[in-house]
């Protein structure tokens, strides 16, 4: 019922202007923290020696630009409608069909916060055992559990005090530093090497340079379902779109070339074990996982806020709580160390989900009015499906060719095409 709905189920109605306190750093901040982790640095590596380092900058730089760039006008639209993730996915799909894509972004959620916990439990035994302890049987449960715990602490506080209390004033700071430090560090390594060398060495083959674009756009796709949630807390939508292009884009390019750029200098070592040999890599290690906690925070903020939509009587807070102990368990048991089908499977529903919903709502000043206005949008759900199987094609078909630019420009000009006019939505609003 749209009335009770918009009493108790605070995901799916507009955020209240007196709540709004996100400002042109803070979106920059925030994104530029999320950005920034040991999975990307770990896809970026995957790029080579397919790619050469040369191929793999530019595509690293057009990918994360391109990507960024949707993830900021998502956010555009998110700031200015007031909605959540699952809000805007109400408003595009119906209100009925929508719990599907919001329980998929669930599920998705579930798999990188479980990923995050078991890049963080593994970094804390590597640098364990450098130091030469913790060797027992028992640290790898221990580990897991540590970081589960501070988890359910942060969800049980402020997302918005740890955005701009925590995250700009003082993490963000001390991760930018290690950030410096190691590319110093892996800059003069292949500078011994021959830097000239290692830059125009040619790829190996087995990726054409579309395809490699498919998983650079992996990343910040992978975060189209959660934009939303952290927009929302924005006063104004250009400030929230240029802070969140900013924030994402330079961390996603620093990220991925520092992981190219410890493939090429440490070839057949893992990333974590390179980082770790490199002078300072302890310390520098260590500030990159504890920001790799906001990741997963942000993850079990965006899930929580997506459950609440789907049961208003359980609060965001106890929502992200269970989700939490979830993903905690799951890092105990589940093997987790194979990224690229994941990502790419992420891809081929969320690329085209939201081909359709930037099409629909980009430039409606009614967005938050569409919610509840009906059941199932069955244009935009067939557009959606069309989308899912045109990846998949073009995966399968055409992989030189790239899946992702396809789908979404397919999902965008169709959506759009068959899109209702304002006027007309306005008048059966």
């Amino acid at each position: 019922m749209p009335a009770s709905l918009g009493s108790t189920n605070t995901a799916l109605t507009p955020q209240p202007a007196g709540d709004r306190s996100f400002g042109f750093r803070d979106h920059a901040a925030l994104w530029l923290s999320l950005g920034v982790g040991l999975l990307v640095m770990q896809i970026g590596a995957y790029l080579v020696p397919a790619l050469g380092a040369k191929q793999a900058t530019m595509v690293i730089v057009f990918g994360s630009l391109l990507g960024a760039g949707l993830l900021a006008w998502t956010a555009k639209i998110g700031c200015d409608s007031g909605l959540s993730s699952a809000g805007l996915m109400h408003a595009t799909y119906g209100s009925s069909f929508a719990r599907l894509p919001v329980l998929l972004n669930i599920v998705q959620l579930v798999g990188w916060t479980t990923f995050e916990i078991v890049v963080m439990r593994d970094g804390t035994l590597a640098i364990a055992r450098q130091s030469g302890s913790f060797t027992s049987a028992i640290w790898p449960f221990l580990a897991t559990l540590l970081w589960g715990g501070v988890l359910i602490a942060l969800l049980s506080g402020s997302m918005v005090k740890l955005v701009r209390k925590f995250i700009g004033r003082y993490g963000l700071p001390l991760v930018i530093a290690s950030l410096l430090w190691l590319t110093w560090q892996f800059l003069v390594k292949a500078n011994a090497q021959g830097l000239a060398t290692l830059w125009n060495r040619p790829g190996e083959g087995g990726m054409s340079t579309l395809a490699a674009l498919d998983l650079v756009i992996a990343m910040p796709v992978s975060w189209l379902p959660l934009v939303a949630d952290f927009a929302r807390h924005g006063r104004d939508g250009k400030s929230a779109l240029r802070g969140t292009w900013l924030g994402y884009a330079v961390a996603n390019i620093w990220c991925y070339a520092l992981g190219v750029l410890v493939a090429i200098t440490t070839p057949s070592t893992d990333l974590v074990a390179a980082l770790l040999l490199a002078q300072g890599g302890l310390i520098a290690l260590g500030l990159i996982l504890i920001d790799e906690v906001d990741n997963a925070y942000g993850d079990l903020y965006s899930g929580s806020v997506a459950g609440h939509s789907l049961k208003p009587r359980w609060s965001v807070r106890r929502w992200g709580i269970t989700m939490a102990v979830v993903c905690t368990a799951l890092a105990m048991v589940l093997p987790m160390h194979s990224l690229e089908p994941f990502l790419l499977m992420l891809s081929s529903v969320f690329i085209p989900l939201y081909g359709v919903i930037l099409a629909r709502l980009a430039g409606r000043s009614n967005v938050a009015a569409l919610v509840t206005e009906r059941q199932v949008n069955y244009s935009a759900v067939l557009i959606w499906f069309v989308g899912v199987v045109c990846y998949h094609a073009c995966a399968q078909l055409a992989p030189s060719w790239g899946a992702a630019l396809p789908t979404l420009v397919l999902t965008f000009v169709l959506a759009r095409f068959t899109s209702d006019t304002p006027a007309r939505v306005s008048a059966t609003a």
